[in-house]
């Protein structure tokens, strides 16, 4: 029996709720705030232009923490600060990537422009300020936390002397060394606190091989139909909870705004919300894990979601069927398990006969694809999967052609 085993340098995120008294929770408050102040800091600076490079980032936040108008600043811990740097430098450098690749209204990159757009209204992809809300995380990375020696208890050692928080959950910290924890961020969720440890780990797994390949059409009525027309009914989370969340959301409403009843009204549906996410991405990670382990290639549509969410007759829907996450989880597994998944352009996937190649014209109303040139019926996502599949292993194909032809003239 044939195997294929794959052994890979991944980071792992295991989290755990933080378990602690009202004060220890406003002290995290308070540190929260301030990684928030560190990021927005560093985003003004570099439209004043006196931050030109990741290394200006983090000498501007020494230069934060030396200030006397902030004496907040220098209660975080310094990796703490250069940890926000780089979240506010990503940012900085994705937005210039977006102007070398001239992303449609992503152009404003020289600083003139950028002097220019201050005072007007942020374009898209142009690095933003952002404010306070419920979901916030400050992160730190080999400084700053403490671990008890049975791996149950977090301790922050910064000035916020937050304290010592009993961590709650199913992992288990001993399989893993302290050197291997590279960063640790506190997140603040409507339901409470909670730590995630990043941790550098080489993941080992085995797959039997299968000799099976598939072609995956993701859509609504059915969350997504394979090649051989096996379908999984889509669970619509959202739509299941939607009344409650709009009842909810009623009572939000009729609080005054301020008032510790808004607080908690808020509070309530921030939890529904949670809820219903986390069904959600549970739901498809055991999808996605399913169909990695049963093939040994599967390919699937490169859906463009934020354009499709454009149509406000479908946006809803489109979100609560969670596609994009669901493809996050196919490409994870995928380098665990070193099954290749390949992602093919959508045009003409519906519309192509499947058996013939002949395109046959259909709206989205008509479900069955019927072909006049050949007679060749079936279920209209079934005809799409196959087409996935033919224009993956045409794609493959055609990348062994041309390392064969580079390797020929090396």
């Amino acid at each position: 029996m044939a195997y294929r085993q794959r052994r890979r340098q991944i980071m792992l995120v295991y989290e755990m709720k933080l378990q602690g008294t009202e004060s220890q929770y406003r002290s995290l408050d308070e540190a929260i705030r301030t990684g928030l102040f560190v990021r927005n800091s560093v985003i003004r600076a570099w439209l004043d232009g006196q931050v030109k490079s990741r290394n200006d980032a983090y000498k501007h936040c020494k230069l934060l923490s030396d200030n006397p108008e902030f004496p907040w600043a220098s209660r975080l811990n310094s990796m703490a600060r250069q940890a926000h740097a780089e979240r506010a430098w990503a940012s900085i450098e994705r937005f210039y990537r977006n102007c070398k690749q001239k992303t449609p209204g992503k152009k404003r990159c020289d600083l003139a422009a950028l002097q220019a757009a201050r005072g007007s209204a942020p374009r898209k992809g142009f690095p933003k300020f952002k404010k306070y809300q419920v979901r916030a995380s400050v992160e730190y990375k080999t400084s700053g936390w403490k671990l008890s020696g049975d791996r149950r208890y977090l301790t922050f050692t910064d000035k916020f002397q937050a304290g010592t928080f009993k961590l709650w959950g199913s992992r288990n910290l001993h399989f893993h060394q302290l050197e291997q924890i590279k960063r640790v961020r506190v997140i603040r969720r409507h339901d409470g606190y909670y730590a995630q440890f990043l941790i550098d780990h080489e993941r080992e797994e085995k797959k039997e091989l299968t000799g099976k390949q598939t072609g995956l059409d993701v859509g609504l009525n059915y969350f997504y139909t394979d090649c051989s027309g096996n379908q999984i009914d889509n669970p619509r989370f959202l739509r299941k909870d939607e009344r409650k969340l709009k009842k909810l959301q009623r009572r939000l409403s009729r609080t005054q705004k301020g008032s510790q009843n808004r607080k908690k009204a808020r509070n309530k549906l921030g939890r529904a919300h949670l809820k219903v996410s986390r069904r959600r991405n549970d739901w498809v990670c055991k999808q996605a894990q399913h169909v990695i382990g049963s093939n040994d290639l599967v390919a699937v549509e490169n859906l463009r979601i934020r354009n499709m969410v454009k149509n406000h007759h479908l946006a809803k829907s489109i979100s609560d069927a969670a596609w994009y996450r669901f493809r996050e989880w196919l490409e994870y597994m995928a380098r665990v398990y070193g099954v290749p998944v390949i992602a093919v352009e959508p045009a003409y996937t519906s519309q192509n006969c499947s058996n013939c190649g002949e395109k046959v014209v259909k709206t989205l109303s008509t479900r069955t694809h019927e072909c006049p040139h050949c007679g060749y019926i079936a279920d209209r996502d079934e005809n799409a999967a196959r087409n996935i599949l033919k224009s993956a292993l045409k794609q493959l194909s055609n990348k062994e052609t041309d390392k064969k032809s580079i390797n020929g003239l090396i």
